[in-house]
């Protein structure tokens, strides 16, 4: 099965019917199998890694998300998409208040968890408890992080990494597209 999948994968790559971008993960994938068989850990034998899927408290259909969100918007927090560093409106903002997520409102982060990474993105150190954030491995891109999604609506927010400065030792690194604030009274 292994050869066949392996003969498979190279003839769509010599017919053009797939991209560079999308073997290049198919064989990061491949890797990833290899690490855990070499664990013994059990796992997908269709170079799938195993997804996680998480309740979500709102689900609409696609279509009512565009009209509901901006272009950007809908690219970032619907597509998983990713804003350009230094350039979110929320990047610098040292306002006090609230950080909500800019599909459903859920309350995500408050301003004494931000601080300036110089990331690029705003990065907060931990988040609103309550199960507000839902976390799940992301292997895109030929990298291994962990994404963070709002917990009410699914929608993309950005990734959390172990390199914090703070006491918690995290980072949550957050498109500011993903957010709205709302500034205390």
């Amino acid at each position: 099965m292994h050869n066949v999948a392996d003969r498979s994968l190279r003839n769509d790559f010599a017919n053009r019917k797939v991209g560079f971008a999308y073997m290049l993960r198919i064989t990061f994938a491949k890797l990833q199998l290899l690490k855990y068989a070499s664990r013994n850990i059990e796992c997908s034998a269709t170079y799938q890694l195993p997804i996680t899927t998480y309740p979500k408290k709102m689900d609409k259909p696609n279509d009512q998300w565009k009209k509901e969100l901006t272009p950007e918007q809908y690219r970032v927090l619907r597509e998983k998409g990713t804003e350009a560093p230094f350039t979110g409106q929320l990047y610098l903002n040292k306002e006090k208040g609230l950080y909500l997520c800019a599909a459903c409102g859920n309350e995500l982060f408050t301003s004494d968890m931000k601080f300036d990474s110089g990331c690029g993105w705003p990065s907060f150190d931990k988040e609103i408890e309550g199960g507000k954030i839902i976390q799940k491995r992301d292997v895109s891109f030929g990298m291994i992080r962990t994404e963070i999604m709002c917990a009410n609506c699914g929608s993309h927010l950005g990734h959390i990494f172990d390199d914090g400065p703070t006491e918690t030792g995290v980072r949550y690194c957050v498109n500011s597209i993903s957010m709205k604030f709302k500034a205390d009274q």
